[in-house]
């Protein structure tokens, strides 16, 4: 199963379209994004694919103004983190700007661990957990978002232009 994982994307929609086309393309059964959407209209852009879409609030979201346009529209609210079984793989997911949530998810050992904040593509494996951060679409060196098979454990980095 091939899922998308993206993050900080802050209220970047024409970026986040282009994304999110992409995964479109290629056929991704689930979308994730890690937090820092910063605005309702880019949760309707992820939402209105018509793929499942899960969802984590990072440091700049208000989960007020979000929570309505992700349930309303379908998505998955995770609060400001979670866990879930997809295609027998334990995901968990959250912003990153909290340590004991990352530590709280980690320990309960998921298949892997997605996050963002940092606003840096990042993919280890610690212990038994893989930890998978998509990157940004703004303020970052390069704008990425990966794609991952969940079958084979194959993650492909994605990088949008200007």
């Amino acid at each position: 199963m091939l899922i998308g994982v993206i993050s900080d994307t802050h209220n970047q929609y024409e970026r986040t379209a282009r994304a999110i086309e992409t995964m479109v393309q290629k056929q991704v059964k689930a979308i994730f994004h890690c937090g820092d959407l910063t605005r309702p209209k880019i949760v309707g852009s992820i939402i209105s694919t018509g793929i499942p879409s899960y969802f984590v609030y990072g440091n700049n979201d208000d989960p007020g103004e979000l929570s309505y346009e992700i349930e309303h529209q379908c998505g998955f609210d995770l609060g400001f983190s979670g866990m879930i079984t997809l295609a027998d793989r334990k995901i968990g997911m959250a912003h990153g700007d909290r340590p004991s949530l990352m530590q709280k998810i980690a320990a309960q050992e998921p298949d892997y661990l997605f996050f963002g904040h940092s606003h840096l593509a990042t993919d280890f494996q610690q212990g038994p957990v893989h930890f998978l951060n998509p990157g940004a679409l703004t303020r970052a060196p390069r704008w990425t978002f990966a794609t991952l098979d969940l079958a084979s454990g194959a993650i492909e980095w994605h990088t949008l232009d200007s």
